[in-house]
């Protein structure tokens, strides 16, 4: 696979779970509206994708080293894999109650980012485990985060 494909899959995949997750907890703590998180999720799908996709596309052109087409493709895969993967937390939204749903999407959420992170693994010949505890951890953070925000603001606000 191509280092420009790398990167958009590396970037959108990762960004797409743990930012698409961190946003539904975030807004499921804070105001438990299905309007809201499938809103915000679609929000991540298309803006945030743009913007990542734009970050890594400058990023790339910034180093100077890359071929104009491999910069483009960085970025293709970048807006694209972010965008779908930020999409596929709609589904569960849309057959199951909001509490449960958000409780699958975290599971489906850290599960792909535990294969995710066992491919690059062994992509680098390296031991999957310690990747892969090392990137599910920080995506618990963010979620731990989110989740006491969206209290807080709970709590405060409404």
């Amino acid at each position: 696979m191509k280092d420009s494909i790398k990167v958009g899959l590396g970037f959108g995949v990762t960004s797409g779970i743990i930012t698409t997750l961190g946003l539904m907890v975030g807004l499921h703590s804070g105001t438990h509206s299905v309007l809201a998180i499938i809103g915000g999720v679609l929000t991540i799908a298309i803006a945030d994708a743009f913007s990542d996709s734009l970050g890594v596309h400058i990023s790339r052109e910034f180093e100077n080293k890359t071929q104009k087409k491999d910069i483009w493709e960085a970025t293709a895969t970048t807006f694209f894999s972010k965008f779908f993967m930020a999409l596929l937390f709609i589904i569960p939204i849309l057959f199951f109650e909001l509490s449960l749903a958000v409780k699958i999407s975290i599971f489906m959420g850290l599960s792909l980012l535990a294969i995710f992170s066992y491919i690059i693994a062994k992509e680098k010949k390296a031991k999957p485990l310690p990747i892969i505890i090392k990137h599910v951890s920080i995506a618990t953070v963010v979620i731990i985060i989110s989740q006491l925000v969206g209290t807080l603001i709970r709590s405060h606000f409404v």
